[in-house]
């Protein structure tokens, strides 16, 4: 059995700088830096389930597992909330959570950082910085949990 942290491939707190509402109603495309500015992150978000607003802080955490111990997911998807037995999950402790893949990795020009892409079902993230920060990031399926800090 792994431990959570096994399972937790980045976590890093963003400060939102931008919303672009422009090309849909209810998904806006936000710009955000980490709290270090090492890290930049484009994240389309639904506003509608999530509303957003610049200057806020978002804390972010991709995962490969929902389990609280790491364990990988056994294919049972999302846990039935209404069940009073039902395990508690890392999405219990976040309020937005998508499922996607990491598609592909991009040098960045200047040779020292990274920018991986991410698609949680049309809705796109890219995510740039250094490689030692998104050194655990693969090609792979994952969860965004995302929260406001």
């Amino acid at each position: 059995m792994t431990s959570s942290g096994d399972s937790q491939l980045f976590e890093e707190t963003f400060t939102i700088t931008a919303l672009d509402h422009s090309k849909y109603d209810r998904v806006a495309r936000l710009n955000a830096t980490s709290e270090d500015s090492e890290v930049m992150v484009l994240l389309d978000i639904n506003t509608q389930l999530y509303p957003c607003a610049i200057g806020e802080n978002l804390k972010i955490v991709l995962a490969t597992s929902l389990s609280l111990d790491g364990s990988k997911d056994d294919g049972k998807g999302w846990r039935d909330v209404a069940r009073a037995d039902a395990e508690a999950t890392l999405a219990d402790m976040y309020d937005y959570v998508c499922h996607g893949k990491i598609y592909k990795f991009v040098d960045a020009q200047d040779g020292n950082h990274i920018k991986a892409y991410v698609s949680f079902g049309g809705l796109l993230m890219e995510l740039e910085g250094p490689y030692k920060k998104l050194t655990s990031l693969r090609v792979d399926y994952i969860y965004l949990l995302a929260k406001k800090a």
